[in-house]
């Protein structure tokens, strides 16, 4: 299945046909050149987050087990401007994790033309909430993540920071 191309990957979670957007920019997230506020960016891939979590089986019984989600680093690249109006949607996929982490890509997406507006990858950490350090995933969330795991590669994140080699 590592062979399928990105747009053919079932494991990559996209829009339902159909559906409408995930939000619509709003007026103000605009600011005075006339495109989206770079924050707002990380507020619309926080919000398809959300929408990621109980396909990895991160939802409300991940939370009722005492745990959580923690983002540690991430990185947005702004590919075209987007403005007042327009319907956004993302896409969302797992790259890599390993026993404590998960390394995940979104892409924000014009939602009805398709176009990619900018991308985003986040590095995420389970969190026992109980005394809020970092902890194992439980061993069916990474099965989970094994089976959704797309093994492409990151453009700049790393599961481990580079210089803990």
């Amino acid at each position: 299945m590592d062979a399928l191309s990105p747009a053919a990957d079932p494991r990559i979670l996209r829009p339902e046909p159909g559906a409408g957007p995930l939000c619509v920019v709003r007026p103000d997230w605009v600011d005075f050149y006339g495109h989206m506020n770079m924050g707002f960016y990380l507020v619309v891939f926080d919000m398809v987050t959300d929408n990621l979590w109980p396909h990895l089986g991160l939802g409300p019984e991940f939370k009722d087990r005492g745990l959580g989600t923690f983002a540690a680093e991430t990185w947005v690249n702004y590919v075209c401007e987007v403005t007042e109006g327009m319907p956004l949607a993302c896409t969302s996929e797992v790259l890599a994790h390993d026993g404590k982490r998960l390394l995940a890509r979104h892409e924000l997406i014009h939602a009805t033309e398709g176009w990619v507006a900018a991308e985003n990858e986040v590095l995420y950490l389970c969190v026992d909430m109980g005394v809020r350090r970092v902890t194992t995933w439980p061993e069916d969330v990474q099965a989970i993540f094994a089976g959704r795991a797309t093994g492409r590669p990151a453009k700049r994140l790393a599961l481990r920071r580079r210089d803990q080699g």
